[in-house]
């Protein structure tokens, strides 16, 4: 029989498993990215610390609990389908329907009074990200089940809000360079399409027109590999063009482009998270030397 205490312990594990930290990083690097151009500094300013300390809080626990939440509520019938989640909290019933929808609205009341103390611009797109998330998942809207929705709301959120979301923390929202928000956009669509390959079996069976249910895996491949190639050209020409950053050489640029877009090939053909997380870090290389520019 099991313990109380044992039960306690494997319920707060449920509640972390819930919040999935593996993906919080995706908010953070894109705002650390949007930091870092904004101020031309790999740490931001002394008096901006504690709002960006509370923006970390924000893009991370909370706002990935309550989109999350409402995600995994609505999601339900076809993850009790789906062998990829039969282990998740709420399909084994060491969390309820009622535990989730507490914790999505005790992390939106946190992240909205949060992000009011930050600022009127990150409080603004706290509320459109959270309004998205619930928009993706909960009927009749549903646009997780609307072909093209589903990447389009994933690669807003996290191409543009999250880099967005940095460079308000120092400037002002309207100062953004729009050619950082379509590339985000580019780059964000090709990471998500191949993770809709994966619940493709589960969404057909549910009755859900997700992107790969209408498209199927192939052209949902064919159409991230083109995303991702046209990320990477838009890059080179960004960093080659002088447009955000002024460098005499761009060599690293320009070898690793190649490398990315046949990393991103081979690993999206039979797509994982983890080979997805793979061509996230791959990317980190030569992002990590653009901020460099732009700081030096």
């Amino acid at each position: 029989m099991t313990t109380t205490p044992a039960r306690t312990r494997h319920r707060g594990w449920a509640v972390v498993r819930l919040a999935r930290p593996w993906f919080w990083p995706l908010g953070w690097g894109g705002a650390y990215l949007g930091s870092v151009l904004a101020t031309g500094a790999l740490v931001p300013p002394p008096p901006a610390l504690p709002r960006s300390a509370a923006a970390l809080i924000v893009l991370g626990p909370l706002v990935w609990t309550a989109v999350l939440t409402v995600n995994d509520l609505y999601d339900l019938p076809t993850d009790r389908g789906n062998p990829r989640k039969a282990n998740a909290p709420l399909v084994t019933g060491l969390l309820t329907p009622a535990d989730l929808t507490r914790w999505h609205w005790g992390s939106v009341a946190a992240a909205v009074g949060v992000a009011s103390a930050i600022g009127g611009a990150f409080l603004i797109g706290t509320a459109v990200v959270l309004i998205l998330g619930w928009l993706y998942s909960v009927p009749p809207v549903r646009l997780k089940g609307r072909p093209g929705f589903d990447a389009a709301v994933n690669a807003l959120v996290v191409g543009v809000f999250g880099p967005l979301a940095g460079w308000t923390l120092h400037r002002p929202a309207t100062d953004y360079p729009p050619v950082l928000a379509l590339l985000g956009l580019l780059l964000a669509a090709a990471l998500y399409l191949p993770t809709t390959v994966l619940d493709r079996a589960a969404d057909e069976r549910a009755g859900y027109e997700t992107s790969a249910v209408r498209w199927r895996p192939e052209s949902c491949y064919r159409a991230g590999v083109a995303l991702w190639a046209s990320a990477t050209a838009l890059w080179l020409a960004v960093c080659h063009l002088g447009v955000l950053v002024v460098r005499d050489s761009w060599w690293l640029q320009t070898l690793t482009a190649p490398l990315l877009v046949w990393l991103y090939a081979s690993m999206a053909r039979r797509p994982t998270i983890a080979r997805m997380a793979v061509v996230v870090c791959a990317f980190a290389v030569p992002a990590g030397d653009f901020l460099l520019a732009r700081v030096s």
